[in-house]
């Protein structure tokens, strides 16, 4: 069975939500604040068994995990469909869904353990029919009707980027977390490329890319 979390680290968490908005440009009222707190809660009732995320406090958690996640919801237009790789915790897109009910996504899961979870953190949205999850790969999944394919953490990141790249049709905007080699990889195989550093972190940046064309040989594996 999941596990009891105590009030007081969900208090220090929604504290925290407010505490650290601003400096990442994200705007919460206290219905989104409830709202991402409920789902604090549930990640945190499953993580004992699932191993979801790794451990952190609930303030590092707020920071790392839930506003790092909603930093792209200013690059995603009213009814943006995205397809979230790895989805795993539900992270970054479920952040994003719980606070605009007009993004719709397709969330891929490998774990079979993991979309149960899904599945149940998705009935908890404001509009529950937003989503829906897929058990498997991404490469053997049909790339599902998308403008934008979301990742924050995929094992073999570097690795597996071409085959990433190769499975989104263009003109599929890539919305991707990655560190500095992970970046520099990205700046090499997409175009238009944006990075943003991640508040707070020296090491850490959202990157924005375009798939507009093949990508060259030399990176496609």
């Amino acid at each position: 069975m999941p596990t009891q979390i105590d009030g007081s680290s969900i208090n220090s968490f929604s504290q925290a939500l407010q505490d650290h908005a601003d400096a990442f440009l994200v705007r919460l009222d206290d219905e989104d604040i409830e709202r991402l707190s409920n789902y604090y809660e549930l990640l945190m009732k499953w993580n004992s068994r699932l191993h979801l995320v790794a451990p952190c406090s609930p303030v590092e958690f707020a920071t790392r995990h839930i506003l790092e996640s909603l930093l792209l919801l200013r690059h995603l237009p009213r009814n943006a469909r995205i397809a979230d790789v790895g989805s795993g915790a539900g992270l970054p897109i479920i952040p994003c869904l719980i606070l605009r009910d007009d993004l719709r996504a397709t969330l891929i899961e490998s774990s079979q353990r993991k979309a149960v979870f899904l599945n149940e953190a998705l009935r908890g949205l404001p509009n529950p029919e937003s989503a829906n999850v897929i058990v498997g790969r991404f490469e053997d999944t049909v790339f599902p009707q998308s403008d934008f394919v979301s990742c924050r953490a995929i094992d073999r990141f570097q690795q597996v980027l071409p085959k990433l790249i190769d499975w989104a049709p263009p003109p599929t905007t890539f919305l991707l977390f990655a560190a500095e080699a992970l970046k520099a990889q990205i700046e090499e195989v997409l175009s238009s490329v944006q990075a943003e550093r991640v508040p707070g972190s020296e090491q850490r940046f959202l990157v924005l890319g375009r798939r507009t064309t093949l990508p060259p040989k030399k990176n496609r594996r």
